[in-house]
């Protein structure tokens, strides 16, 4: 088997890179923070890799996460209707550097309902599909910056691009392109800079605090989330409010991951207050934030400072809103299957990895913490069971 193949576990992975770094078990345990017996249980396949442990990996070895997920899974994404469309063309985008070919804009007003389209088409799992309309939605965007008058029009459409370069950096963090994404937050950032919207910022450094998480970067991350609120100032309005309460919601995984309990709970709790005060789940800035979303980040809190029983037990018992989004209930089921996986029972695992395709079946095939919950969950088996040799199919997985 290639290491190349997208079915090859993590912890083969991790073994690979760490060979070819020239180090032995003990020595990534050190770089990397962790115990020599949880560098060899990832390697032997006997415990599932965190997203913290991949990023510790990662920093300690010198290379990309994504080498380590083996992402983006070309061959499933292959088999599943050639590749991604689109983004070989965003990647065109980036390489024209200040220059972006502009097309013909239609109007704002139309260009909106695309951004919009696309956004949904991200929220209701549908990722590739919105992936696709991107490129050409940019490219119309910059023609609406350079052809609107100066003034409040101008400003609308750097507004537009601004979101629409949040977008792809988001659509492209999920297929695994994290250096792409930080590419396409730069140019967020610089369309937000004349576009009269502050708040466009403030949503930016909250992105680049999710980017800094993968790689490891805990307390880079927490500055993120500061300048964040520091640039939202207090919240009052709904705007405000959401954004505010996304920042706590990032700064408390961050903590998390960091493991740093007291300073994770701090997070939740004004989170909590600010989504009390929302009511619902707020689409603002593209937050989604409100009770669902903190009773979400809660569980993820608990799994990641390591009390993955109370993760499982409480997120099993969960009842999500309604006004949840497909992709945030699909990531909580997740959640919950590889918290059942490190208490020990693999059933009650891929109960909830069924639950998270039932959600959102397209962002479950394509997560590598799901792979890797599947790995575990048959390695763990003296026998494979029907039910999990028919998920790992359906992942494209050959064992």
């Amino acid at each position: 088997m290639s290491i190349t193949d997208d079915d090859v576990p993590i912890g083969d992975r991790v073994a690979v890179a760490r060979k070819i770094a020239g180090v032995n078990q003990r020595q990534l345990a050190q770089k990397s923070h962790y115990s020599v017996s949880m560098v060899r249980a990832v390697e032997q396949g006997r415990e599932p890799a965190s997203p913290e442990f991949v990023a510790a990996v990662a920093k300690a070895l010198s290379i990309e996460p994504q080498e380590l997920y083996g992402q983006p899974y070309h061959q499933l994404l292959a088999q599943d209707g050639g590749g991604l469309p689109g983004a070989a063309e965003l990647q065109a985008i980036l390489a024209e550097g200040n220059y972006v070919e502009p097309l013909d804009p239609t109007s704002a007003d139309e260009l909106s309902a695309d951004l919009a389209a696309v956004q949904g088409h991200r929220h209701q799992d549908q990722a590739r599909r919105a992936l696709a309309k991107v490129p050409v939605l940019l490219r119309q965007l910059h023609g609406l910056t350079e052809s609107s008058p100066p003034g409040a029009e101008r400003e609308h459409a750097h507004r537009l691009l601004a979101r629409a370069y949040a977008n792809a950096a988001q659509l492209s963090y999920r297929f695994g392109w994290l250096v792409i994404a930080s590419a396409l937050l730069d140019r967020m950032e610089t369309a937000a800079a004349p576009s009269g919207q502050p708040l466009l910022a403030a949503h930016a450094a909250q992105q680049r605090a999710l980017l800094l998480m993968s790689h490891s970067a805990y307390e880079s991350g927490q500055r993120y989330v500061q300048r964040s609120l520091n640039l939202i100032g207090p919240p009052e309005e709904e705007a405000r409010l959401a954004l505010a309460g996304a920042a706590h919601l990032r700064g408390a995984v961050l903590a998390a991951r960091s493991r740093n309990r007291d300073r994770a709970a701090e997070h939740l709790r004004e989170a909590e207050r600010l989504a009390a005060l929302i009511g619902h789940e707020s689409p603002v800035y593209d937050t989604n934030m409100g009770p669902g979303n903190v009773a979400i980040h809660r569980i993820a809190v608990e799994l990641d400072v390591g009390d993955p029983g109370r993760a499982a037990r409480d997120g099993s018992r969960l009842r999500l809103p309604a006004d949840v989004t497909a992709t945030r209930v699909g990531r909580h089921w997740q959640d919950v299957a590889r918290a059942w996986v490190l208490s020990g029972d693999s059933s009650a695992a891929l109960n909830a990895l069924y639950r998270a395709r039932q959600a959102a079946p397209q962002q479950t095939r394509y997560h590598p913490h799901v792979r890797e919950t599947i790995h575990a969950i048959t390695a763990k088996q003296r026998r494979t069971s029907g039910n999990a040799a028919h998920f790992a199919h359906w992942l494209g997985l050959k064992s």
